[in-house]
């Protein structure tokens, strides 16, 4: 059963993080089984034929923060982290006033600060500033085979495992082609890793396309893979806090960060929240 009544119509607002898309849902109330949450992600994000989204986000209440989530992959998968996401959950739930201006919320990667900014004086907030979690499991210069050709990459979890390679154009790059193979490589069993194609511009500005496990494509945009990609970047190629992103979306994302080492602290990012559009999903959206 997806809802408590599996033919009542499920409120819901659609989001976009630099054009990676979220069905949100306030789901304080229990209107939907968390348990059957990836089963309803599965079926409500598949484009064409529902809401379609990159992935599904339940808000739910929480006792030690302003609310807590779950998060759904496409798939059906549960994940422990979006950046893209975060920022999309934030403006929701500053919409829907379920979150003060500042917010925290729950994540099974840990605890999330998020704030409402404006990217233009004077204009209302509609971006979202998120504090991420300190990284964790740095890993340079691996060396991958990926169809018969040996490749250089480095690894960094930012909530999300990540897989990082530097390329001379990432328009010139098979995405799917490397990235499903890199995504199952032995190197980042069992988990699997989400795989960024970047080219360092400047000091503080990175082209970047992705591809996203859970999803199984390139997404036009990813929060986790810009921190990977910026802070992996500062350590093999020289870039500087704050960072700018640029993803196949062309929406801009900003990555904050204090280096130590191989170490990262004060990380944050920043870019845009949309909202959509909202209504109702019906029945035969997941039937």
């Amino acid at each position: 059963m997806v809802t408590r009544a599996n033919e009542t119509p499920i409120p819901f607002m659609k989001l976009s993080g630099s054009g990676n898309d979220f069905i949100l849902i306030d789901n304080r109330k229990k209107v939907v089984d968390t348990k059957r949450g990836g089963a309803l992600a599965a079926k409500v994000c598949t484009h064409r034929m529902s809401v379609g989204g990159d992935g599904l986000i339940l808000i739910e209440s929480s006792r030690r923060a302003d609310f807590r989530w779950h998060l759904f992959n496409a798939d059906g998968s549960e994940a422990a982290f979006s950046g893209n996401g975060a920022r999309c959950a934030a403006r929701f739930a500053y919409l829907k006033r379920i979150a003060p201006k500042r917010m925290r919320f729950e994540t099974p990667a840990g605890m999330i600060e998020a704030e409402m900014v404006s990217d233009r004086p004077g204009r209302k907030p509609d971006a979202v500033k998120v504090r991420f979690p300190d990284p964790k499991g740095l890993r340079l210069n691996l060396s991958l085979s990926v169809g018969g050709i040996r490749r250089q990459a480095h690894f960094l979890d930012t909530g999300v495992p990540h897989c990082v390679y530097l390329v001379e154009d990432p328009d010139q790059v098979d995405i799917v082609g490397v990235g499903r193979p890199t995504r199952y490589h032995d190197l980042f069993k069992p988990a699997g890793a989400n795989v960024n194609f970047i080219k360092i511009l400047d000091p503080h500005h990175i082209r970047i396309r992705t591809y996203e496990r859970g999803v199984e494509d390139e997404t036009l945009a990813c929060g986790t893979g810009s921190i990977a990609s910026a802070l992996t970047a500062s350590l093999v190629g020289k870039v500087e806090s704050p960072v700018t992103l640029i993803p196949q979306s062309g929406l801009e994302l900003t990555v904050y960060f204090t280096a130590r080492g191989e170490r990262f602290t004060d990380v944050y990012l920043q870019g845009d929240a949309r909202a959509v559009y909202e209504g109702r999903i019906l029945p035969d959206a997941w039937k």
